[in-house]
């Protein structure tokens, strides 16, 4: 099981070989990089780079977050769903930031998941992308794909999560994450009928669910 998921990743990896986040951010900054994690939330990455400029160019460090009303950066947002929440758990986050991790981003799993707004599969994406932590963060796009090539028959994502992080070389984790991505993005849609007849694992694939 372990070298046929492996060579999965080979596969999809040759096929994307340029896979990576899709959210807009300073990659020097991971209170930016949580910023847009959080937005992410219930809406697509697209959205979120179309407002994140602005936001950032508002409140460019957490501490000017920190200083902010929700209702103050509701306007930034607004066109995002659950915006109202969303300007809340960022104002309070970054009051928390400040407040108890002296200014700046905690690297733990579980410190980040004790912050507004980020759950586990946030806290993932965080840890690898900021802090060079492998982790596998199980979106939607992640669960679909993996129980589709037969990873996985997990439906709850910190099962998936820990049953593909199992599988998985550990070293290459973040990669699988970004790459299963892309393919769920761009092949493997949620419809019933993705595109398998321009998949790169189409020989290995069982298909489970299509």
């Amino acid at each position: 099981m372990q070298q046929r998921a492996e060579r999965i990743l080979d596969l999809l990896v040759a096929r994307f070989p340029n896979a990576r986040i899709e959210l807009d951010y300073n990659h020097a900054d991971p209170w930016q990089l949580l910023v847009v994690v959080c937005l992410s939330a219930q809406t697509t990455d697209v959205r979120v780079n179309q407002v994140s400029p602005a936001l950032f160019a508002a409140y460019p460090t957490v501490h000017a977050m920190a200083a902010a009303q929700p209702q103050q950066v509701e306007p930034y947002i607004r066109s995002l769903g659950f915006f109202r929440a969303k300007a809340d758990n960022l104002v309070r986050a970054a009051r928390a930031i400040v407040e108890q991790f002296g200014g700046r981003v905690p690297q733990g799993r579980a410190e980040l998941e004790t912050l507004p707004g980020v759950g586990p599969k946030g806290a993932a994406v965080i840890v690898a992308n900021a802090f060079g932590r492998q982790a596998i963060a199980v979106d939607t796009h992640v669960g679909r794909v993996a129980r589709r090539l037969g990873l996985t028959k997990q439906r709850d994502p910190s099962r998936v999560e820990s049953e593909l992080t199992a599988l998985l070389p550990k070293q290459r984790l973040l990669q699988a994450h970004h790459t299963l991505i892309w393919h769920g993005r761009r092949i493997c849609h949620a419809r019933k009928q993705p595109e398998c007849h321009q998949c790169p694992v189409a020989t290995l694939c069982p298909r489970v669910g299509v």
